[in-house]
C-alpha cells in the first residue's frame, strides 16, 4: 500500500521506517554501551598513568636527593681549593716578601717560576712546596717518576706573580703559563677570585687551576690593587671524582657526572668531564647538543630541572640536573627508566589486567542481560508497529484531504526542482494531474521564467536552512510578477511561500511551495493607487493656482522628501509616505486668503502664525481618510524639531522618521525657491543652513543624506530650475 505526502512522491507502507526507528534506538543502546566500556577503559588507563606519574615523582624527589649531596661535594671540593689559594694569599710573610721582589727577575725560558737564588724568591718557593705537597698540587706520581735525564715538562704545582702577571717563583712541575692561565691571573689581578676551567694539561692528564690575589701587608682588600696573585694548578684525579658517587648505592644503571656546554664551539657540544661507567675517560667524550632528548643537552640548557630522557648510551633515563657554583658545570644524576620503574610497571601490568578482566565480564553480562530482554521486547515492537502503520496511514489520507481542501496550490520540490509532492489545486493550475506531476522539473510544468525564479529562491532558503537548521527562520516569502510589461491588465502576481524540508535516507532535502494568485488583488490596488494619485494632483493643482510663488511647492517636496528617504534606503512604506505626504502637506492654504499668500510686505506674527501652522489645517482635513503609510500623522508632526520645541513637543526618536525626512525637504524647497519677498538662496548656503542646525532643529541623518544626494548623485543639476523665478502674468 503506498500513500503520498509533502516529503516525497511515494512510500511504502511504514514497517520500513517503524524497522528504522528500532534499529536506531538499537544503535543508540549500543553506542551508549560502548561509550561505557571506553570509558572504563580510559579511566582504568589514566589510572594507571597516574599511578606511574606518582612513581616518576617519587623518582625525582629520591634521585634530586642525591644530585643535591653529590653537587655539595664538589662544590666544597672547589671551596676546598679555594682555601688553600687562600690560606697562601694571606700570609703574612709571603704578603711581605712578594712586597719587596718589585722588580722581578729574568725567568728561565723553560721554567718561567725558576728561582732567581734570592733569599725572598727561595723561602716563597720552599713555602709553595710545601703547601703543594700537603694539598695535593703537585705531579701525579707516574708523571714525577721519569729519568732524571729526560727534562720533565710541568704538569701541576703553585706559583706566584706580580701585578704584571710575571712569574716570580714556583714550586717543582709548575707548567708553563698558558692562554687561559693568563686570562685568569689577569681576571684576579682586578680583585676577583678566578677558576681555571679543566682543560687537557701537557701531559694528556685533564688539569684545573685556581688564581687568588695577594695584597700588601698594609693594604685594604676591598679597595687596594693587587700587588700579585697565587696560581694553582693540579690534576682532577680521583679526588674529585669520588665525590660524584653516592655512598651505599645500589641501583646498577645510576650514575652521576660532571658536563659542561663547550664555549669554544659555541655551545654546540657538550663535554663530558668526569669518567663515565662505561670506561670513557674525563674529557674524552663529546656529543652534539642537539641530539634528540639527550640528557646533558637538557640539563646544559635548564640546569636544575627534571626529565625522561636519553644517555650518552641511547638509553631512556629519568635524570636531574644541578648547577655547580663558580664554574660552568652542571651535575647530571640519572638512572635507567627500565630498572627504576621495573617494580612499578609490574605492579600497573597486574592492574591493567585485573581491570580488563572486570570490564570484559561485566560487558558480557551485560550483552546477555540485553539480548534476554530484546527476544521479550520484539513481539511488542511488532504489534506496536502494526497498530503504529495503521495509524500512519489514515493519517496521510486526512492531511491529504486537508491539503486538497485548501484554495491555495501546495507543492514540494527537491533541490534539482523535481515535484515530490502537489495537492489539487496546484494540479488545476498546472492543467494536468497531480500524479503526473510527481517527478517532473518545474520548468516542464510551470515554464523555465517561472521554474527559475522559485528555483534561485528555494537554493537560498535551503543554504540558510542547512546552516541553522532553523525552520522558522530560513522560511522566505515572495510576491513575484510575471509578464508586466507595462500592460495594466496583462500580468500575473503569485505570492509564494518557501518552508525548507528535512531529508532522510531515502529523500533529499526539499521544500515546500504555498502559492496563492494575488493578480486580481494586485489590479484593485493599482486602481486604487492610480485613482488616489489623481486626485492629490487635483487638490495640489487648486494650490498651486492661488499662489504663484508656491506653485509646484508640494510636488518639489514630494520629490526631495522621496530623494532623501531613497538615499537612506528606507522601506517602501516610508518612501511612499513621504511622497504623499509633501504633495498633501499644503493642502490647507485653500483656507488662506489669495492675498496674505502673495504679500510682498512685512508679514505681522498673526500672518507668519498662519502661514507657518497651515500643514495642521492639511492634517486635520485628512484625518479620516486611509492611507497604506502614517500620512496624517507625518503631515502634523513636519513642524517638530529634534530638540522638542515644535508645537508637539516631541523629540528625537520619538518624531516619526518620515515626519523628520518631510521637515529637511520643506526646508529646503522653501529656501532654494524665489518668494514674493525674497529671491532664492544657493544650494550651498542651504546646506549650511541646514547643516548648521541639525541636531536642534533637523534630523541629522536626513539632513547628510540630502547633502550628499546634491554634491554625489547630481542633485543640483536636477533640482536647479527650483530656484526660477514664477513668471508674471
Amino acid at each position: 500500500m503506498s500513500t503520498q505526502t509533502a516529503s516525497g512522491a511515494t512510500e511504502s507502507t511504514v514497517q520500513p521506517n517503524a524497522k528504522r526507528n528500532v534499529n536506531l534506538k538499537a544503535a543508540g543502546v549500543m553506542a551508549g554501551l560502548v561509550a561505557a566500556i571506553a570509558g572504563a577503559v580510559f579511566f582504568a588507563f589514566k589510572f594507571v598513568e597516574d599511578e606511574r606519574a606518582r612513581d616518576i615523582q617519587q623518582w625525582q624527589v629520591r634521585i634530586g636527593i642525591v644530585a643535591d649531596s653529590r653537587s655539595a661535594a664538589v662544590n666544597q671540593w672547589i671551596e676546598d681549593n679555594f682555601s688553600v689559594m687562600r690560606e697562601l694569599s694571606e700570609n703574612a710573610s709571603l704578603q711581605l716578601y712578594m712586597t719587596e721582589l718589585t722588580a722581578p727577575k729574568k725567568a728561565d725560558v723553560n721554567d718561567p717560576f725558576a728561582s732567581d737564588g734570592s733569599a725572598e724568591t727561595q723561602f716563597l718557593r720552599n713555602v709553595l712546596t710545601a703547601i703543594a705537597e700537603r694539598s695535593g698540587f703537585k705531579p701525579p706520581v707516574e708523571a714525577a717518576e721519569i729519568s732524571a735525564n729526560i727534562e720533565r715538562a710541568g704538569v701541576a704545582g703553585i706559583g706566584l706573580v706580580n701585578a704584571q702577571g710575571k712569574p716570580i717563583t714556583s714550586s717543582p712541575g709548575m707548567p708553563p703559563l698558558s692562554a687561559n692561565v693568563q686570562k685568569a691571573i689577569a681576571l684576579a689581578l682586578k680583585g676577583q677570585p678566578a677558576v681555571i676551567d679543566i682543560y687537557m694539561g701537557a701531559s694528556n692528564l685533564p688539569t684545573i687551576g685556581f688564581v687568588i690575589p695577594v695584597y700588601g701587608v698594609q693594604d685594604d682588600q676591598s679597595g687596594a690593587k693587587g700587588i700579585g696573585a697565587v696560581v694553582g694548578l693540579r690534576v682532577v684525579d680521583g679526588d674529585l671524582f669520588k665525590n660524584l658517587v653516592q655512598p651505599g648505592e645500589t641501583a646498577e644503571t645510576s650514575e652521576t657526572y660532571l658536563v659542561r656546554p663547550d664555549t669554544n664551539k659555541g655551545g654546540a657540544t657538550i663535554e663530558y668531564l668526569s669518567p663515565l661507567k662505561d670506561g670513557t675517560a674525563p674529557l674524552k667524550r663529546a656529543l652534539s647538543a642537539d641530539t634528540p632528548d639527550l640528557d646533558v643537552a637538557y640539563a646544559a640548557q635548564k640546569p636544575g630541572g627534571f626529565a625522561i630522557k636519553r644517555d650518552y648510551t641511547g638509553n631512556e633515563v629519568l635524570m636531574v640536573s644541578r648547577p655547580i657554583a663558580s664554574v660552568p658545570w652542571v651535575l647530571v644524576r640519572k638512572i635507567n627508566r627500565s630498572e627504576a620503574m621495573a617494580e612499578t610497571e609490574t605492579r600497573l601490568n597486574t592492574l591493567i589486567t585485573v581491570f580488563t578482566l572486570i570490564i570484559v565480564g561485566v560487558t558480557v553480562a551485560i550483552f546477555a542481560v540485553w539480548k534476554h530482554g530484546s527476544s521479550l521486547r520484539a513481539t511488542q515492537a511488532a504489534e506496536n508497529f502494526r497498530r503504529s502503520s495503521e495509524r500512519f496511514e489514515n493519517l496521510s489520507k486526512f492531511m491529504n484531504l486537508i491539503s486538497n481542501s485548501q484554495p491555495t496550490g501546495i507543492v514540494a520540490v527537491d533541490g534539482n526542482t523535481a515535484y515530490t509532492y502537489a495537492n489539487e489545486p496546484a494540479a488545476i493550475d498546472a492543467g494536468i494531474p497531480a500524479a503526473d506531476m510527481l517527478g517532473k522539473t518545474m520548468a516542464s510544468v510551470v515554464g523555465p521564467i517561472k521554474a527559475q525564479v522559485y528555483a534561485d529562491i528555494n537554493e537560498t532558503v535551503l543554504k540558510n536552512f542547512a546552516a541553522s537548521d532553523d525552520r522558522v527562520a530560513s522560511r522566505e516569502q515572495h510576491i513575484n510578477v510575471f509578464g508586466d510589461d507595462g500592460d495594466d491588465e496583462d500580468f500575473m502576481v503569485i505570492k509564494s511561500e518557501h518552508i525548507p524540508l528535512r531529508g532522510d535516507s531515502e529523500h533529499p532535502p526539499g521544500v515546500l511551495m504555498i502559492m496563492d494568485d494575488i493578480t486580481e488583488l494586485t489590479h484593485e490596488r493599482r486602481r486604487n493607487e492610480k485613482m488616489l494619485r489623481q486626485l492629490i494632483n487635483t487638490l495640489v493643482s487648486v494650490v498651486d493656482r492661488r499662489d504663484p510663488f508656491s506653485s509646484h511647492h508640494s510636488s518639489r517636496v514630494a520629490e526631495v522628501a522621496k530623494a532623501i528617504a531613497e538615499e537612506m534606503a528606507t522601506d517602501e512604506i516610508t518612501a511612499k509616505t513621504v511622497d504623499i505626504s509633501g504633495s498633501l502637506m499644503n493642502l490647507g492654504k485653500i483656507f488662506i486668503p489669495s492675498e496674505l499668500l502673495t504679500k510682498t510686505g512685512d508679514l505681522s506674527d498673526d500672518e507668519r502664525k498662519t502661514l507657518i501652522n497651515s500643514y495642521l489645517v492639511s492634517a486635520d482635513l485628512l484625518e479620516d481618510v486611509s492611507f497604506e503609510g502614517p500620512v496624517v500623522q507625518t503631515i502634523r508632526e513636519m513642524g517638530e524639531t529634534i530638540d522638542g520645541s515644535g508645537p508637539l513637543s516631541l523629540t528625537e526618536e520619538k518624531i516619526l522618521p518620515s515626519a523628520r525626512i518631510l521637515a529637511v525637504a520643506n526646508a529646503f524647497v522653501g529656501m532654494v525657491s524665489a518668494r514674493a519677498y525674497r529671491d532664492a538662496m544657493t544650494f550651498e548656503k542651504v546646506s549650511d543652513i541646514l547643516l548648521s542646525e541639525t541636531g536642534t532643529k533637523f534630523d541629522r541623518k536626513s539632513v547628510s543624506a540630502l547633502v550628499n544626494f546634491l554634491e554625489n548623485r547630481g542633485g543640483k543639476e536636477k533640482w536647479a530650475h527650483y530656484r526660477e523665478r514664477p513668471k508674471e502674468e
